[in-house]
């Protein structure tokens, strides 16, 4: 006992000496760090982030984020379709217009710099005056088909004015400019050119210089989230419609005003305030019992697996795990795919009610029912996590319900049905 108190504050002493030697900073050194830290963060790319964080890097290139845009000049396979001008033509005369299809601007392959998305359709981003535009052609991936996109002002919304902050990083809207085609880790982090210049053992001094989300409050952090899954409109630069101006940590409410259907936006929501569009499910999640309860975006989603490393995927002194591929669950899902995922918190105990007919437990088909539109309307889910009931839609036909999925009885008589659901209710009670 005695030994083990005269022993104690040796321990000490040599923690404090070996604290002040990992701090100590070499005088000649400090001054170039001043230097640095004098000069405003600058965006410096996804690239450089790659040396030290490796693991991070490749799982993020997994993703969507890292796919958002992409430089057509570099990768030409960025263009997931043929763009034959007579196939377009004919399926935008199959719509309704307010240009004629033979005289909508459809793009060549050479005058594409970048391009949106790929997963559920895909937009094209051509210049013209030295500004870029989301050209007036969609691709719809599901259905192989081309749709028209503001057709008649295409060339008055400037895409890095109305949507380029959300698509890259580092926007700059006077130069025109940007850091990186892609949602890069500057998007979630902040600009990392103090990170990335401090040493690396100034371990203190670099989490300084550097957003670290993991360690923000949950609300301030999910708001990273918010900034672009989200609909709304600028506080800080008129017409724009992303938060300009706000970085990770801060408070988004002063960047960005949420729009909604009370405000007078009925063709992105329902009456209810669910979400028809996509991008909002930040606005959906702020009305959901997540929410209240403290649960965030990265408790189902990872923008990458940091704890890669770590599993039988990472294999050290290589680019990529044994089998050639990185692991990536649909939507980038943290732990599981589907049900799987809501099932590591929501322990079923009894199945009553509608739970002891849905013996397959579709959690998401009936909590998070496919009511939003990307492409095509109900290709996205809801993110409120509530079940619609059948008795909203007959109270008001606009509103749908999570059985409508499935269950497809679009020529049968509402009421009726809603008394089945009744008789069948009271059978199961």
């Amino acid at each position: 006992m005695k030994l083990k108190i005269m022993i104690r504050p040796f321990l000490v002493i040599i923690a404090v000496i070996g604290f002040t030697a990992f701090t100590a900073v070499p005088e000649g050194v400090a001054a170039e760090e001043d230097d640095l830290l004098s000069k405003p963060k600058a965006y410096i790319g996804s690239e450089n982030c790659e040396g030290c964080h490796l693991a991070q890097y490749y799982s993020w290139r997994t993703t969507m984020h890292s796919r958002m845009a992409q430089d057509a000049r570099v990768n030409k396979d960025a263009i997931i379709v043929e763009l034959d001008e007579k196939r377009i033509r004919e399926d935008l005369a199959k719509r309704k217009l307010k240009v004629p299809a033979d005289q909508i601007y459809v793009p060549t392959p050479e005058e594409i710099k970048y391009t949106i998305g790929s997963k559920w359709k895909q937009r094209f981003i051509v210049e013209k005056n030295g500004t870029l535009f989301i050209s007036p052609v969609q691709y719809n991936v599901d259905t192989d088909k081309f749709v028209n996109y503001h057709e008649a002002d295409w060339d008055k919304r400037p895409w890095l004015l109305k949507c380029g902050g959300c698509h890259t990083t580092g926007v700059d809207l006077e130069k025109q400019t940007f850091s990186e085609p892609a949602v890069g880790c500057e998007a979630c982090h902040g600009p990392g050119s103090w990170h990335y210049a401090l040493p690396t053992e100034w371990m203190i001094k670099k989490e300084h210089a550097i957003i670290n989300p993991a360690k923000l409050t949950r609300g301030v952090a999910v708001q990273i989230c918010g900034s672009c899954h989200n609909r709304g409109k600028s506080t800080k630069h008129k017409g724009a419609g992303w938060p300009v101006g706000y970085k990770p940590g801060r408070a988004l409410g002063s960047y960005y005003k949420e729009t909604s259907y009370a405000a007078g936006n009925k063709k992105k929501f329902y009456s209810n305030e669910y979400s028809k569009g996509h991008h909002q499910q930040y606005i959906d999640w702020k009305k959901s019992i997540h929410k209240k309860e403290g649960v965030t975006c990265t408790a189902c989603h990872s923008t990458h697996a940091h704890e890669l490393e770590k599993s039988k995927l990472w294999q050290p002194g290589g680019a990529q795990p044994e089998g050639g591929t990185w692991h990536s669950t649909p939507a980038n899902t943290w732990a599981d795919s589907g049900d799987k995922q809501c099932l590591n918190c929501h322990i079923q105990i009894n199945k009553t009610a509608v739970h002891s007919i849905h013996t397959f437990g579709k959690c998401v088909g009936c909590h998070m029912p496919r009511i939003a539109k990307s492409a095509e309307s109900g290709d996205i889910h809801s993110h409120v996590f509530t079940a619609l009931l059948p008795e909203d839609t007959i109270a008001n036909p606009e509103i749908p319900n999570s059985c409508q999925a499935c269950h497809k009885h679009k020529d049968e008589d509402v009421n009726k049905l809603n008394e089945d659901l009744k008789r069948i209710q009271a059978a199961l009670d």
